[in-house]
């Protein structure tokens, strides 16, 4: 007849499952998210002079001089956003995490997270490079400035696809969880940055008006829209943080 051997003593005790998780690491991620964002508005507004964009229907000595005017801050700015560009990830990533304890599962969340990875590229980096190209030697040939200008702006405001499938992602998890992780309304929120992202699409052909890059539709809609989506984001990161059980098991 076998018996069980009992524990000898001493010895620790067997795993019973896995650790629980700590909270602690959640809320040091969530305040980078404000901090960055903060310091991203501050770049593009007033240093860098991208938020509002520089008109596209100006001369060639114009554009020139625009760099000359605002060498400096450029610089400056772009060179402190390629420090903290990571941040875009970090608040990306803390999106990914609740989107992963959804009960729609873990494949919109990888939707939105390579959305938001590859957007980046055009969407914030690609602008940086094109001006702080054109700061670091002004005597270039203006038309070779000129481009730059032109690559830069349409970069910034013409990036659709990457963020069109992100949101795309967001908002489909969000309506079929039943976790209730964020409310059914910020989908219908995340829908119409999809439509703002359609309407900047004239910007590669409009050089004036409301469809330009720096236009009432293509630019100054789908940031109102925007501000007032990020908003909410952050607002409902910091409820999701708080209603997670503390004795909930890590992810896998």
């Amino acid at each position: 007849m076998s018996t069980v051997a009992s524990p000898q003593p001493g010895a620790p005790p067997a795993a019973a499952g896995p650790a629980v998780a700590s909270k602690r690491d959640i809320w040091i991620v969530f305040s980078i998210v404000p901090a960055f964002y903060t310091a991203f508005g501050v770049i593009f507004f007033a240093l860098a002079r991208t938020m509002p964009p520089p008109r596209p229907d100006v001369t060639t000595a114009q554009k020139v001089e625009f760099f000359a005017a605002h060498n400096l801050t450029i610089q400056i700015g772009f060179g402190i956003l390629i420090l903290i560009v990571g941040g875009a990830g970090v608040a990306n990533g803390i999106v990914v995490y609740h989107m992963k304890r959804m009960t729609s599962g873990s494949v919109m969340a990888y939707v939105y997270m390579g959305g938001m990875a590859v957007g980046a590229l055009p969407g914030c980096l690609l602008v940086a490079f094109c001006f702080l190209t054109a700061t670091f030697r002004p005597d270039r040939d203006p038309e070779v400035l000129a481009l730059l200008y032109d690559l830069g702006c349409l970069s910034y405001v013409g990036s659709l696809g990457c963020f069109t499938a992100a949101y795309f992602g967001l908002a489909i998890a969000i309506l079929y969880d039943r976790n209730q992780i964020f409310p059914k309304w910020l989908a219908y929120v995340t829908v119409w940055q999809i439509v703002t992202e359609v309407l900047a699409i004239p910007v590669f052909v409009a050089p004036a008006g409301p469809f330009a890059w720096n236009g009432s539709m293509s630019f100054w809609t789908g940031t109102a829209i925007f501000g007032f989506w990020l908003c909410c984001v952050i607002a409902l990161l910091k409820k999701a943080n708080q209603e997670q059980p503390a004795d909930q098991a890590p992810l896998p």
